[in-house]
This record gives structure tokens, sequence and C-alpha cells, in this order.
């Protein structure tokens, strides 16, 4: 059974190398985080009143859904509520063979705002055919109005909008060509761990890495809700792919990548974070998916479009450094996964070679100064990552979430390897002609039919930064 010994020897060096090539990766991110707070660079702007001017032009949502009956109707509802500027056109995009979602828009309440698009396929094709359906829509009105668009603005069916956010949006288009609201995950009680997982991801993407990535002039990918696109950085999307549609069919992440196309495209972009007036964080609040499976379906359509496509169809040349730094750290999700999966498969044989060992059966090998120092360093990372991610979370949900944050830190890592491991057959079969599928996630409850009042409305969070 020496074999075991020496299996687990190669398989620490293994993790530990790469582990530490991670950790030096994220405490570069923290350096350019810290060095942003300690210069001034870093504060969240706060209104002093909600923001619910005018637009400067027409503003069109663009919203794709496939049996979203449970919660379409609430989220037009409630959009319309919170943004009564008369210029906002929300477009629906559902399929000819989803009957409930199609009668839940008929019972949303008839603002006249709301248009309804049909799409002449049965569902579900792909989001991105979805969007383009709806795309073609809208160019159909800019006709027949003789009003071109100014911004097209992704949303989801799932999504709690805030009532400034639409005019920020508006405002920030004036001097760039996209802009990325941040995304919030709203607790679910029942949920604490699958859906919590969620809450701790966001609350440090939104607050240090899109931040950081912003500060070094790289491309923003767009998160699919809560981002708006000028009308100009549309056609030159459009003119890049010479295609009459911004959204390609093919790709799972559409959104991403439409957003890191228009740096390439020479336009420009920014993250804005803002809180409202009562401290509340302006971003777009949703239910995540609340099982394991749902969770791994929802990831392995990331890491899949993100990761996969990502490196076909966007490819790596001609980046400057920061560029190219955001890509690596992108498109390394399913490396990660592995070395975590390595990690794990560790944790499990530890105890298997104490039992050989102390049977007499194995001959546990030295560990070299290097692998020794290797693991001490990466330790202390640990230790330093979850405290992070623990800070963050406080801040934007409390401290007992940022406790929660530090115990949900393997849930998240577990359904990275299990997603990691669906995308790539997924991706796999694709290349050998298979058909590429929209896994889509079932929504059941938005966000406004589960709180009431001011919540609803963007009320203060805890401990507001």
């Amino acid at each position: 059974m020496q074999w075991l010994a020496v299996a687990e020897h190669e398989l620490l060096l293994f993790a530990a190398i790469w582990f530490a090539v991670f950790a030096i990766d994220e405490m570069l991110v923290d350096l350019a985080w810290f060095r942003l707070r300690f210069s001034g660079g870093l504060r969240t702007e706060r209104l002093s009143a909600p923001e619910q001017a005018e637009l400067h032009g027409i503003a069109a949502v663009l919203v794709p859904a496939w049996q979203e009956s449970g919660v379409i109707a609430e989220m037009v509802r409630h959009s319309f509520k919170c943004w009564p500027q008369r210029d906002l056109r929300i477009y629906v995009g559902c399929y000819r063979n989803d009957e409930a979602t199609l009668a839940a828009l008929v019972a949303s309440g008839g603002d006249r705002r709301l248009r309804v698009v049909v799409h002449n396929a049965d569902g579900p094709t792909t989001k991105a055919d979805c969007l383009n359906r709806i795309y073609r829509a809208v160019c159909e009105d800019e006709r027949r109005g003789r009003q071109r668009v100014r911004a097209l603005i992704l949303h989801d069916a799932e999504d709690m909008v805030h009532p400034s956010a639409l005019t920020l949006m508006d405002r920030a288009l004036d001097r760039v060509d996209f802009v990325q609201l941040p995304v919030r995950p709203e607790p679910q009680p029942a949920s604490r761990w699958v859906a919590g997982h969620y809450c701790d991801e966001f609350a440090e993407a939104h607050a240090r890495d899109m931040v950081v990535r912003d500060s070094i002039g790289a491309a923003l990918p767009a998160a699919g809700v809560g981002c708006a696109f000028s009308r100009r950085a549309i056609d030159r999307i459009i003119a890049r792919r010479a295609s009459v549609h911004p959204f390609a069919a093919e790709c799972l992440t559409e959104d991403y990548e439409c957003g890191l196309l228009v740096n390439e495209t020479g336009g420009r972009s920014t993250f804005l974070r803002m809180r409202d007036e009562r401290g509340g964080l302006i971003a777009t609040r949703e239910f995540f998916p609340a099982t394991v499976a749902a969770s791994v379906r929802q990831k392995t359509r990331w890491i899949h479009g993100i990761a996969f496509q990502g490196w076909d169809r966007l490819g790596w040349s001609a980046w400057p450094g920061g560029e190219l730094w955001m890509r690596v750290r992108d498109r390394r999700g399913p490396l990660v996964a592995l070395v975590l999966a390595v990690a794990y498969l560790l944790v499990l044989m530890w105890p298997v070679l104490l039992l050989l060992d102390m049977a007499g059966m194995v001959a546990p090998l030295q560990r070299d100064p290097l692998l020794q120092g290797l693991l001490a360093f990466n330790l202390v990372n640990l230790i330093w990552r979850l405290a992070m991610r623990a800070m963050h979370t406080a801040r934007e949900y409390g401290w007992n979430e940022g406790v929660r944050a530090v115990l949900r830190f393997p849930v998240g890592n577990v359904i990275a390897i299990m997603a990691t491991r669906r995308a790539l057959v997924a991706y796999l079969k694709v290349l050998m002609g298979g058909r590429l599928l929209w896994e889509h996630t079932v929504h059941r409850v938005h966000v406004a039919q589960a709180c009431s009042g001011e919540g609803c409305q963007g009320a203060a969070l805890p401990n507001p930064a």
C-alpha cells in the first residue's frame, strides 16, 4: 500500500502549488482594493433623495421569459411602480408554447409601456435567441415610431429593481456606453446554505472584484441584470459580429460576452455602486436557486459559457496586462474546481493513511521544506480569505450572515466542483455536434411578493457602508 502514500504526497504538492498561485492572485486584488480604500477611491456615494427624473431618451428593458408565470407579472408591476418615467418600455419575450407566462402577462395590469413579444418558435431555444427576438421587436417599434431607443437594459423575470436605478443608469450613459449595477441575492430562511452562498459570493465580487476591475480600466462583464447598453454600443457590437443581432444565439453567457465587447469595440464601461437615501444598496435584488440541483444547473451554464465558450469565442490575443489578468481570472474556474476536488480527496485520504500507518502497512513520506512552506502559506491565506468573505457579507447582510459565510464556504466549493464536471461534459457534447440547451432556472416567488412595504422599496440594510 506504499503507493497510496506516494500518491498522497504528489497530490498534496500539486494542490499546494496551485492554491499558492490562486492565493497570490487574490492578494493582488486585495492590494488594489485596499489601495482604493485608503486613497479615497472606494467611497460609495449616497443619494440625498430618490432619483426618478425623466429619461434623456427611450429606455427599452429586455426581459427573456420561459416558464416564468410565477414571477413575471409581479416583476412587471413592481418595475412600473418603481419607474414611472414615460419613456420607459419593458419588452417581455416569451414563447408561443408557454401559455401560462402569456396569461400572467395579460393579468399584470395593462400598463401601456409594456410590450409582449411572442417568439415564433417553440421554447425554450436559448436565452440569447429570445433576447434577439425581443431586439427585433425593439427595432420594429423604432421604425414605426421614427425614434431611436437610447438605452437597452437587461433584466430577468425574477428581478426586483431599485426605484433610483433607472435614472442613475440613464445619467451614466451620458459618459459611458455600458453601466452595470450590483446584484444583491436575497437571503432565504429556508435555504441558508445553498441560496445563502450566493449572498457571500456576490457581496465580495460586487464590492471588491468589480470595483478593482473598473479601477484598472479592464472590460466589465455584464451580469445580465441591472445593466444598460447605449444604442451606439449595441450598433458597434452588431457591426463586430457582422450580423443583424447583438446577441450570439449559440452563446450561453451572451450578457457576459456583450459586456466585454463594449470595450473591444471602442466603448467605455463603468460599475456603478451607490446607496440610496436610506442607506440601501442600489442594486438588483432576486432569489437565487435554493437547492443543490438547481444551483449546479445554473453554475454549469456560467462555467460552460464563461470558461469554455469564452476561450473559444473571445480568444486571448491583443489585450493589455490588466485585461489579460481579468480574463484569466474569469476562466480559471475549471482549474480551481479541479484543485478543490484534489484537496477534498486528500481530506478523505488522510484518515485512511493514518489507519494504514498505525497498522504498519505504509510509511508516510517526509514533507520537504518547500511543501511545508506552501502548506503554511496556504493556511494563512485560507484564514485571510475567510475573514475577507465574512467582512464583505457582514457589511451587506449583517454579522449573523457574515459568520455563516465562513461556514458556507465549503458549500460553494462543492457546488463548483459538481458544476464544472457537468459543464465539461456539456461542452464536449456540443463539440461533438450536440445541441446547446438553455437550462432554465425555475422561479416561483418574486422578491416583492416575499417582502412588504418599505423593504420592497430599498429600505436601509444592516450596517450600510
